[in-house]
């Protein structure tokens, strides 16, 4: 052997997760090993035969294995590590924590388990796993429509630390109690997607429906057209995004149609109470309520309702929340009523970036509009580093970019190079966990929040299958 090749081959035996397989002519290199992360067979919460063949099928279509490593592990991450199955009140019952806190976010575990809904039709344990869920769903909003998050004891204390002390109204059962909209909307767009996909009505039972009609009748307090309604929130934290303004009411309004949202998807206070990507969804969802009520019992007048509240919102969200620019005008973030507008974006769902993904708003010139004012300076929490580029928000401060920001970016483009442009930041900043991440520094990934967060691994694995359908080249190459 001639002693470049001997160098050459005792050079690569250095480079670690680099494996010698035969010769070194062609091909002679297996690919770069990477330690596979997921809990042992017999220590995963869940497992579902439906997921397993999807990763496998999807993994061959990836030609990265580092991105095939990383769908790998994030995929099932929910179904592995976050759901606990049971029977509560005599039904199959599902509860999913967030990961790292041991309480369940309506929108978070919505979210989490929403990339495995086309599997349902091939896998009975998976449906009852979403029968489950929308049931514990539906016991929760019953506990409290305001609230975010609940705990597994319905009659239980909640143990977080920094909720013990809140003032507002707290009931058994509840672990935070923060006003965001999403956290109806959210439950509405599983049980709609379970429907669409199954066509089990198993779970719509009494208990349902009640529910989905307090999630109405939420929405109209939170119009606020007598008053400011019952909902306040203050939280003593020297973080001020932890409260919200005037005895936990938020800042003034004028009633225009719009639902009044004291805090965001990040669980940050929002700053005018108007908050406009959660406004969309809102009309979304009382489409979604209309139809599934009229088709489930026949309750025309409920619908009419949904209806004529969806067309007031989308209309006073029309007026009152688009930005006109000469340049053309986009979507403002959050808006008072009065004419006072906020511009920026939120890497947290609903966003501005994830308004088609939701199906919340067309991708349109104004979407696009928006979306590129998004991603550039003029949002003031877009951050561009050395390491990647993506938005971030008030939650973990300046420099912090969301891994979700960068899904979302990918999930709305059709450009098979910014799609790999993407895939790129996200395999090149899990600072070597294998796993997403809540932020990450835009400089140094190795400075992350968040080592386990189920809702952003998830997605993750969401992405890939969504690009391997739709997209295969952007996985053909990265």
């Amino acid at each position: 052997m001639n002693p470049s090749r001997r160098n050459l081959i005792k050079w690569l035996s250095l480079v670690p997760g680099v494996a010698m397989a035969g010769g070194i002519g062609a091909n002679a290199f297996a690919a770069p090993r990477f330690p596979g992360k997921r809990p042992p067979v017999g220590q995963r919460k869940f497992t579902s035969e439906a997921v397993e063949a999807l990763i496998a099928s999807t993994k061959k279509k990836i030609a990265d294995p580092e991105l095939a490593w990383l769908f790998e592990n994030c995929f099932p991450n929910t179904l592995d590590t976050t759901v606990e199955i049971g029977r509560l009140d005599g039904y199959e019952d599902t509860f999913v924590v967030t990961g790292d806190i041991d309480a369940m976010w309506l929108r978070d575990s919505s979210a989490q388990v929403w990339p495995y809904l086309p599997l349902t039709p091939k896998d009975e344990a998976l449906r009852k796993l979403f029968r489950g869920l929308i049931r514990r769903q539906a016991r929760c909003i019953a506990i409290d429509p305001y609230a975010n998050a609940f705990l597994p004891d319905p009659k239980g204390k909640s143990k977080l630390d920094w909720a013990q002390a809140d003032q507002t109204d707290m009931h058994p059962g509840v672990a935070e109690r923060k006003w965001e909209i999403d956290s109806l909307c959210y439950p509405v767009r599983l049980a709609h997607g379970y429907w669409q996909t199954t066509g089990d009505r198993e779970p719509f039972d009494d208990t349902w429906r009640a529910a989905t009609r307090l999630i109405l009748r939420t929405f109209r307090e939170q119009q606020r057209k007598d008053g400011p309604g019952p909902y306040h929130f203050q939280r003593q934290s020297p973080n001020p995004t932890e409260s919200q303004f005037l005895h936990g009411y938020g800042q003034p309004t004028r009633p225009v149609g719009m639902i009044h949202q004291m805090f965001r998807p990040s669980d940050d206070a929002t700053v005018y109470p108007f908050n406009i990507p959660g406004n969309l969804f809102a009309v979304v969802t009382l489409r979604r309520l209309a139809q599934m009520h009229a088709s489930f019992y026949g309750d025309q007048v409920f619908a009419d309702e949904c209806h004529a509240l969806a067309d007031e919102i989308a209309a006073a969200v029309e007026q009152y929340g688009v930005v006109k620019d000469p340049q053309g005008d986009y979507w403002a973030y959050e808006v008072d009523g009065y004419g006072n507008q906020l511009f920026m974006d939120d890497a947290n769902v609903p966003s501005l970036l994830a308004l088609p993904y939701l199906e919340s708003a067309a991708h349109d010139a104004r979407y696009q509009r928006t979306r590129d004012r998004v991603w550039s300076a003029h949002n003031p929490y877009f951050f561009k580093g050395s390491a990647a580029e993506g938005v971030g928000g008030p939650h973990e401060g300046l420099r912090m970019i969301w891994p979700m920001s960068i899904m979302m970016k990918a999930f709305t483009t059709d450009d098979v190079a910014e799609q790999r442009q993407c895939l790129h930041w996200l395999k090149t900043t899990h600072a070597g966990t294998g796993f997403m991440h809540e932020a990450f520094d835009q400089d140094d990934p190795k400075q992350f929040t968040r080592v386990w967060f189920a809702w952003a691994n998830t997605l993750f694995g969401e992405l890939v299958v969504h690009l391997a359908d739709k997209h295969p080249d952007s996985l053909r190459r990265v």
